[in-house]
């Protein structure tokens, strides 16, 4: 089957008011780590210490954007993909997390935004992205709860500057991800285990995005403000009661415990008894400034876990069967290719009141790419991007206010702590010459946002410039 034309999909199933993205980070594309007086981040010292990311593989150049952004937006434009997801550097605005500000850094992220929308793409902005400053860090980082202060500090400098052209603001990526590898199992930055240092950075992170979508609201009272979250579906191994009790657990862990407190239900303690523990850590009025009424909700999508009891697993009792053991197939990264989830995902989280409107703020795979002939023909990726969107139209038709999806990546970059192994990109990256050849996925997803629809980035004369 021609899967670059015969994919049963069309863009009118969506809608025409359905947003079509790609999603990317600063950390991962940006490089010049200390250019033009940009601070350390976390990561950037992260990356740095021994047997820390694999291949030893560091970000200071990693796709070169800061140098080339606009070499990436003309391919955006090439590809008529009308949004982009990126994020603010933390440490290259403000080098040392707060106080003095790096105009530099302002100057960047304004020719960034001016030439996208030049090119009429429009930008969604993610505020933190993982990339802690590295000075914040040696005052506690996430386990201070001071990061508050500081973010909220952090929020109003980026809504002050870029608040006249970014409409769409999405408030901190994935926290269950960066708080759980970065503070409880220390895979990633800034490297730091237990539970204390993972209860702190959980609460505190959860504080900090309540606070900053209140801040968005205060001095942007038009924008679309919403904030995201990794998911996951969660299967047990079988139907015995200590499979499905223990699924129920992680289940807990990986999808509700940021949400639920954010649409002001608290923290589901009944289903995960150890976050009983973040009562340590609870000060009066806690309960109202965790919850804010987003417009919107980012869920990012990958994968389906398959859950079975473990009595030998701590606090959650359970542990996941990976899906080289379960004999199903897996993208580079181990991770099970599922569309299904896409399905599950969005009916689960459609099912809380508090959610107006969902978008997919990130889907995609890591297949391992070749060059051949000077062309990608990563034929694994598109048809997983094919079957996802499948799900997502099914779970649409079925009255899931889901108005958006973006794909995991636009070019290949630095995967954490992966390093450059593992290619997500629509676009394939020799970082050895920064050379960039469009994938058969990209040209898939061109052909597909091009049919029977005027794309918005043919107009680039709607604006003039920076004001």
């Amino acid at each position: 089957m021609d899967i670059l034309h015969n994919s049963g999909l069309s863009r009118a199933q969506f809608g025409d008011d359905f947003e079509w993205g790609v999603s990317t980070a600063a950390f991962q594309i940006e490089g010049s780590h200390d250019a033009d007086g940009k601070g350390l981040s976390i990561w950037d010292v992260f990356t740095a210490r021994k047997g820390k990311i694999k291949g030893a593989h560091h970000a200071r150049t990693a796709c070169d954007f800061y140098n080339t952004y606009t070499t990436d937006i003309d391919l955006l434009r090439e590809l008529k993909i009308p949004n982009f997801r990126f994020s603010f550097s933390w440490s290259r605005l403000l080098p040392n997390g707060t106080g003095v500000v790096n105009q530099a850094g302002i100057d960047y992220y304004n020719k960034l935004i001016d030439y996208m929308l030049q090119c009429g793409i429009e930008p969604w902005v993610t505020l933190y992205h993982w990339d802690l400053p590295h000075a914040l860090e040696l005052k506690g980082g996430w386990t201070n709860r001071d990061c508050i202060t500081w973010f909220t500090e952090y929020a109003e400098l980026c809504a002050h500057h870029f608040g006249d052209r970014v409409k769409n603001w999405m408030v901190i990526n994935e926290p269950s991800v960066f708080t759980g590898a970065g503070y409880f199992l220390g895979i990633h930055a800034p490297g730091r285990r237990g539970l204390s240092n993972y209860g702190k950075a959980l609460h505190y992170v959860t504080l900090a995005t309540g606070a900053g979508g209140r801040v968005l609201r205060r001095l942007l009272p038009d924008a679309n403000i919403g904030t995201t979250f990794s998911c996951t579906h969660i299967e047990p191994a079988s139907n015995s009661v200590r499979d499905v009790a223990a699924a129920k657990r992680v289940d807990t862990l990986l999808n509700r415990t940021f949400i639920e407190p954010i649409l002001g239900l608290g923290y589901p303690v009944a289903d995960l008894p150890v976050l009983k523990n973040l009562s340590k850590y609870m000060q009066p009025g806690d309960i109202e400034g965790m919850a804010f009424d987003f417009d919107f909700i980012g869920l990012q999508c990958y994968t389906r876990e398959v859950v079975k009891a473990s009595f030998f697993t701590p606090y959650v009792g359970a542990k996941l069967i990976p899906a080289i053991k379960r004999k199903v197939p897996f993208t580079e990264m181990g991770w099970e290719v599922y569309p299904e989830t896409m399905y599950h995902i969005l009916k689960k989280f459609s099912a809380y009141k508090g959610i107006k409107k969902i978008i997919i703020t990130e889907n995609g795979a890591a297949f391992p790419d070749t060059v051949v002939n000077g062309a990608v023909n990563d034929v694994h990726r598109t048809k997983y991007i094919q079957d996802n969107l499948h799900q997502l139209v099914k779970a649409k038709n079925e009255g899931v206010k889901v108005d958006g999806y973006f794909v995991w990546s636009l070019t290949d970059n630095f995967e954490w702590a992966e390093g450059y192994h593992p290619r997500f990109g629509l676009i394939y990256v020799d970082f050895e010459i920064q050379k960039r050849i469009i994938k058969q996925s990209g040209h898939w997803f061109r052909d597909f946002l091009s049919e029977n629809k005027d794309n918005k980035n043919e107009d680039s004369l709607r604006y003039t410039g920076h004001r």
